[in-house]
């Protein structure tokens, strides 16, 4: 299989997985191995293609975000929004930039245990979606600073690969009294600066592997991929979660989880 047909399957899951809460590394991480992708520019990669799907969020919600750009100056409610975003970000770039190396080197290289972060984190999300106490917040433009700084203690704990971004900080939402819905959107609005954050530190880190214009190209490829099927997948995901909550993605990381520890064992 060329090179370039890796970069559209994981590009694919990229995009399918960036915004529910399976874990897009945890997946990307599984689908490298099984492939047999041995050289470290596919961890590069992996990283470094999450960037489209965060564009996806961009454009989504432009006529959002453009508007809080404007407002900032003179709109309370607007500062109040971008400094709730920077609060909850700052926990995951101090934690990340301390702990870059050792996650790459050691965590990435472990697929029993992004198959029990998946099993773990779909149990956890299971519970939390029958058991959160009621939802207050309603509003992700509008949540308390206490609020967004605990989101991103709990966001922290997706350093740990197969942990889910997304699934992270929605159930941290979720405890601190976070519609479900809304959750999922703040979790999308605080994906930018976190994934940017990731895609800056992983590029500037591996500009020597970028300076190869194929690999470039591959990391377009798989941008654009991710890019357009994470723009259907935001739309799904926000109409499965107001009309089923997340129980059908806490049996997706089970299930997913399951079969990895069983092809490892087999294997």
């Amino acid at each position: 299989m060329s090179d370039w047909i890796h970069a559209i399957i994981l590009g694919l899951i990229e995009g399918l997985t960036e915004f529910i809460p399976v874990s897009s590394t945890g997946m990307l991480l599984l689908a490298k191995q099984a492939m047999g992708l041995k050289d470290p520019f596919w961890d590069t990669f992996c990283v470094l293609i999450q960037l489209g799907a965060i564009l996806a969020v961009v454009v989504l919600y432009f006529r959002r975000l453009w508007a809080v750009a404007v407002l900032v100056p003179t709109v309370p409610r607007a500062r109040g929004f971008v400094l709730s975003i920077l609060v909850a970000f700052l926990p995951a770039a101090v934690f990340g930039l301390l702990l870059h190396d050792v996650i790459k080197q050691i965590l990435f290289e472990s697929p029993r245990l992004i198959c029990w972060a998946l099993i773990v984190g779909g149990v956890v999300l299971l519970v939390i979606d029958r058991f959160a106490p009621y939802p207050t917040r309603r509003d992700p433009m509008a949540l308390p600073l206490k609020t967004s700084f605990i989101i991103g203690l709990f966001q922290c704990l997706a350093l740990v690969p197969g942990v889910s971004r997304s699934g992270a900080t929605i159930v941290g939402s979720m405890l601190m009294g976070v519609e479900k819905r809304v959750a999922a959107e703040f979790s999308f609005l605080l994906a930018i600066p976190v994934m940017a954050g990731a895609f800056t530190v992983d590029a500037w880190k591996s500009r020597h592997e970028l300076a190869n214009i194929d690999h470039i190209g591959l990391v377009a490829v798989g941008f654009v991929v991710s890019f357009f099927v994470a723009l259907a997948v935001i739309r799904a995901m926000l109409n499965i979660v107001t009309r089923r909550g997340y129980a059908p993605f806490g049996w997706l990381r089970i299930l997913i989880g399951g079969a990895g520890l069983a092809l490892l064992t087999m294997g």
